[in-house]
C-alpha cells in the first residue's frame, strides 16, 4: 500500500495545490498546515482515476497558537489569505481554541487537535517548508489510501454526529469505491 512519501509526492504533482500551499506559507499564520479536504481529495481523485480535480467546498487552514484565542484572529487572517488569492475559499482555524467549540479538554498542538476530528482518514494535513513538503498524520495514511471512512477513536464515543456527517457529506456519489464504517 503506498504511504506517506507517495502521499507528498502526489501532492507534489498538483501545482494548484502547490500555488495554494506558497499562499499560506507566504500569507498565513506562522507554521500553517491545509488539511481535510485538500489532501484526503486529492487522493480519493487519483484511486478514482480523475483527471479533474473534485472542486473543494473549502480550504481548511489550521494552526496552532494559544496566545490568539479570538475569532476574530482567524478571519483576519482568512482576510490577509483573500487578498492573496481571492478565489480559494479560505477557512482559518486556531486549533488552540477550538477544543472550545467541541467541549473536549484543551488540545496541545495541531496533532492532538486533529485526532478530534471526525474521520481518520480526514486528519491528514500538509504544508511547504521552503519548498519542502511536510505532512501532518497523526492517526497514519492507510485510511486514505484504502478509501476506508472510520470514525477517530474520539468520534467513536459520538455515532450519531458521525453518521449525520458522513450521510451530510455524500461522498460514495463523488467517490463510489469508498469503504464506510458505521458504528
Amino acid at each position: 500500500m503506498p504511504g506517506e512519501s507517495e502521499l507528498l509526492a502526489l501532492i507534489a504533482g498538483q501545482p494548484e495545490r502547490l500555488h495554494l500551499l506558497r499562499v499560506v506559507r507566504d500569507h498565513g499564520p506562522e507554521g500553517a498546515w491545509i488539511a481535510a479536504g485538500f489532501v484526503r481529495n486529492a487522493v480519493w481523485d487519483a484511486l478514482h482515476d480523475y483527471r479533474e480535480a473534485t472542486p473543494l467546498s473549502d480550504i481548511d487552514v489550521l494552526y496552532f497558537s494559544a496566545d490568539r484565542l479570538e475569532p476574530e484572529a482567524d478571519g483576519a487572517w482568512e482576510r490577509k489569505l483573500l487578498e492573496a488569492c481571492p478565489d480559494a475559499p479560505w477557512s482559518v482555524r486556531n486549533q488552540a481554541r477550538m477544543h472550545l467549540r467541541n467541549a473536549d479538554c484543551p488540545y496541545r498542538d495541531c496533532a492532538d487537535a486533529m485526532c478530534h476530528w471526525p474521520e481518520v482518514c480526514t486528519a491528514v494535513a500538509v504544508r511547504l517548508r521552503g519548498e519542502s513538503l511536510e505532512l501532518l498524520a497523526p492517526l497514519g495514511v492507510d485510511d486514505i489510501w484504502a478509501l476506508r471512512v472510520r470514525p477517530t477513536g474520539h468520534f467513536r464515543a459520538k455515532p450519531h454526529i458521525y453518521r449525520e456527517r458522513i450521510a451530510a457529506k455524500n461522498w460514495p456519489a463523488r467517490w463510489p469505491k469508498l469503504k464506510i464504517e458505521h458504528p
